[in-house]
């Protein structure tokens, strides 16, 4: 760990670009409709993803501090990385990495560019990258820096991909998530017959569904209705477009168990939609919504507001430890039947490599209790294996601070 100097100041030096694309198998069985597909391509969870990118910042600052950061995401990575390489990264260059100073000078330099998008990503994945420094600074765990009684443990539940809404698959896949120590699950099926098959081989377990924006506010009545008696813990982003806040609000007010957030714009659209009573759980997204500043935003107005703050999370780099971070800041939940309530998103795929110990929780790390330990090192704790990343990263690119100033003195 470098030695802090207040006599010198520090700068962000260089900013280092990494997209990791990692494969993975879903191990989807083979059969007469193995083809067979209700979601959009650009979806994650669709079978025609059979690699997963991330999209990696790494600060280092004149002082040898280094941050990690990570910016959404999946298919829209080549317009994240161009506003990374392009506006966002070379803003940063030069300046402090103090998160009162560059940061609130970035958002009011792009604030014309709006408040979601990739810009917005960029500087997502920056201000993760940020707070992993200053965490590391203050020689504590990123959950330590924001409050000192954080937990060192949080509940994960499974977020399984889609399966063409095949209750006979979704089953398969369920015992085998069972059996990974899993205690929660989340499908991406929307028809009854997949929910009711997931519910009989799970018993009282917590069960959400995420159902991508699929319905209008009358087919979602219809649907919530006859869902009724499945007893899900929540319904994920049901309605399109995802922030229609009048049909939100009209679900919650009636069914208590709308979640919402992955795609609203900026934490005041998100915040709007809590304090009107659309949402009972809030999902924004760490590397979508603003990183860790805008999630802590999103944190302190739901707890006035009795609201739920689940963040929404299928990524396995520094924005996955930076959930479990911001997830940690809190007490556990209990739910009825003793069950805890669900807490980090983790993808249910099997990898052939891992970018660091975390990545994979259900391959080693989760407790029999369904629990993940998080790391106990200074900042996020995200430290990638060297190997792992350079064999898979498919583009990379090194910005410096002294590029930056000398194109600018010599002009």
């Amino acid at each position: 760990m470098p030695q802090v100097r207040e006599e010198i100041p520090d700068i962000i030096e260089s900013i280092e670009l990494y997209l990791v694309s990692l494969p993975f198998d879903a191990e989807r069985r083979e059969s007469e409709d193995s083809n067979a597909e209700s979601i959009d391509a650009f979806n994650a969870s669709s079978r025609t993803f059979s690699q997963m990118e991330s999209l990696i910042v790494k600060v280092t600052t004149s002082q040898g501090f280094v941050g990690w950061g990570e910016g959404f995401g999946h298919k829209a990575n080549p317009v994240t990385w161009a506003a990374l390489e392009s506006i966002v990264a070379p803003f940063f260059l030069g300046r402090s990495p103090d998160l009162n100073e560059s940061l609130p000078a970035a958002h009011y330099a792009f604030h014309a560019f709006g408040r979601t998008g990739p810009i917005h990503y960029a500087l997502s994945a920056l201000d993760i990258a940020l707070w992993d420094i200053a965490a590391k600074r203050a020689n504590k765990t990123v959950r330590e820096f924001i409050a000192p009684t954080a937990r060192d443990e949080v509940s994960a539940y499974a977020s399984l991909v889609h399966y063409a809404e095949d209750p006979d698959e979704v089953v398969f896949h369920l015992t085998r998530a069972i059996s990974s120590g899993f205690k929660a699950f989340k499908l991406h099926e929307s028809s009854k017959a997949a929910i009711q098959a997931a519910r009989n081989a799970i018993g009282t377990a917590p069960l959400m569904v995420d159902v991508n924006c699929k319905w209008d506010l009358a087919q979602a009545l219809e649907v919530f209705d006859d869902l009724a008696d499945m007893n899900l813990l929540w319904i994920e982003e049901p309605i399109f477009p995802p922030d229609d806040s009048r049909s939100l609000q009209e679900l919650n007010s009636k069914y208590r168990n709308v979640s919402a957030g992955e795609n609203h714009s900026g934490v005041h659209g998100l915040l709007n939609d809590i304090e009107h009573g659309a949402i009972k759980f809030a999902q924004p997204s760490v590397g979508k919504i603003g990183g860790i500043s805008a999630m802590l935003q999103i944190r302190a107005a739901a707890k006035k507001m009795n609201a739920h703050v689940v963040p929404h999370c299928f990524y396995y780099g520094p924005a996955l430890l930076a959930s479990a971070q911001i997830i940690a800041l809190d007490p556990p939940m209990s739910l009825d039947e003793g069950h805890l309530r669900p807490e980090l998103e983790v993808p249910f795929l099997k990898w052939d490599a891992q970018l660091h110990p975390w990545h994979a929780p259900h391959q080693g790390l989760l407790t029999d209790e369904g629990t993940l330990s998080l790391p106990k090192a200074p900042g996020l704790g995200f430290e990638p294996d060297p190997r792992v990343l350079d064999q898979y990263s498919i583009s990379y690119r090194c910005l410096q601070h002294e590029e930056k100033f000398a194109a600018t003195n010599n002009q």
